[in-house]
C-alpha cells in the first residue's frame, strides 16, 4: 500500500478541453466535502469536478455529470492500480467543445490522473502503532538517542516521562524489549516508509 507524499497538480488538454488533476493527500472521510469545495472555489466556472477517493477500506467515486462510469470510475481504477490509499482525486473539466465520446472520456479521465502521479513522490506505507512510551528520567539520553529519527507527538514529565509517537513495527519491538521502558500501544496506523 502507498501513498503520495505532496499534493501534485497537472494540466493537460485533449480536444480542446482541460483537464486538471489534482491528488491530495487526505486522512479523514470528514474533510473530503470542504476539500471539493475548495476546489470548486478555486476554479469556477469549470464543467465538471469528478472525483475519487480511498482511505483505507472507504472508496468512493463520482462523474459529477459526465456519462455513467466514464470518469470517477477510470479515476478509481488508476489509484487502485497503483495500490494508493489516503488519497482524494479530483480531475477538474472545461468543455473544449469537442465532444469525445464514451471511450474518449474514460481514456482522458485515465490518462489525466496517469500523468498527475509521474510527477509524484509516492511512499510505502507500512504497519506502525501509535505508542506511549514511559521511562525514568535517568534514561532520557538514551530514549532520546534511540528516537532521534521520530516526530515525537507529545511529551509528559511528572514522577516519570511518557513520550507519544508513532512507530514502524522494528521500532516498536525494540523498545518493548528494553526493560527500561514500559510501551502502551494506543492504536494502529500505517507510517510512511522513507524510499
Amino acid at each position: 500500500m502507498f501513498t503520495i507524499d505532496n499534493d501534485i497538480t497537472n494540466e493537460i488538454i485533449i480536444k480542446n478541453s482541460k483537464f486538471i488533476c489534482i491528488i491530495h493527500k487526505i486522512y479523514n472521510i470528514d474533510d473530503i466535502d470542504l476539500y471539493l469545495k475548495t476546489v470548486k472555489d478555486l476554479y469556477k466556472d469549470a464543467t465538471h469536478y469528478c472525483y475519487a477517493y480511498i482511505i483505507n477500506d472507504i472508496k468512493k467515486f463520482n462523474d459529477d455529470g459526465e456519462p455513467n462510469g466514464t470518469a470517477g470510475s477510470p479515476i478509481i481504477q488508476v489509484l487502485e492500480k497503483n495500490s494508493l490509499n489516503y488519497v482524494i482525486c479530483i480531475v477538474i473539466r472545461y468543455f473544449g467543445g469537442i465532444k469525445l465520446g464514451a471511450g474518449g472520456l474514460i481514456r482522458a479521465y485515465s490518462k489525466s490522473v496517469v500523468e498527475c502521479l509521474k510527477l509524484s513522490n509516492i511512499k510505502e506505507l507500512i504497519k506502525g502503532y501509535n505508542v506511549d512510551i514511559i521511562f525514568n528520567y535517568n534514561y532520557i539520553n538514551t530514549v532520546n538517542y534511540l528516537l532521534k529519527e521520530c516526530n515525537i507527538l507529545n511529551k509528559e514529565f511528572n514522577d516519570n516521562i511518557t513520550y507519544n509517537l508513532n512507530v514502524d513495527s522494528n521500532l516498536y519491538n525494540q523498545l518493548k524489549n528494553d526493560s527500561n521502558i514500559k510501551v502502551m500501544i494506543n492504536k494502529e496506523i500505517k507510517i510512511e516508509k522513507d524510499g
